[in-house]
């Protein structure tokens, strides 16, 4: 069961990186409604470039037996994976663009996971970058893994950080 959606500033400004989750898979329905969400990132060429892949348990296994030993523990960390990829376009300037929209998408799948009571956790395991890790999770040669989505249950509350002040990074230009 999760909470009750959160509204978009408080989900902003409380979403944070975990790393422990309680045991309970995402349901498959709750998934399609994150990447749902997250297809709606801002995409200028109006490609869609992104492409989102749920870890099953003998993709698991091939990523696990693709990278090295002492990784695989982070791998089951969260009871759901998954693989965040862009399609990339052969213009470089779109393919640039693309990668910028699809990670926007995954940061949207991220926030709406969180608005929900789930924890999350976005990186990029060197597994990944590997032909065999890019061959357990099915990417296509024209595909660039962005990272892997763990997700589940909160079981941890996480500290939020202290930001720098607007005025320490906004600029306003004459």
């Amino acid at each position: 069961m999760t909470a009750p959606p959160l509204g978009l500033e408080e989900a902003l400004r409380t979403r944070r990186t975990h790393k422990v989750y309680g045991a309970e898979p995402v349901a498959p329905e709750l998934v399609a409604e994150l990447v749902e969400l997250a297809r709606w990132a801002p995409n200028h060429h109006l490609t869609e470039p992104w492409r989102f892949r749920v870890v099953g348990p003998a993709a698991l296994a091939a990523l696990k037996a693709a990278g090295p030993e002492d990784a695989a523990p982070k791998l089951d960390r969260a009871p759901t994976l998954v693989v965040a990829s862009v399609v990339v376009d052969p213009d470089p300037r779109v393919a640039e663009e693309d990668r910028d929209a699809a990670a926007a998408a995954v940061y949207g799948l991220l926030l709406a996971a969180h608005a929900r009571g789930l924890a999350g956790y976005w990186r990029t395991p060197a597994v990944l970058l590997e032909p065999a890790g890019r061959a357990a999770v099915g990417l296509a040669d024209d595909e660039v893994a962005l990272g892997l989505v763990h997700l589940g249950p909160l079981r941890q509350e996480v500290r939020v950080p202290e930001r720098r002040p607007v005025a320490e990074i906004l600029e306003f230009l004459a």
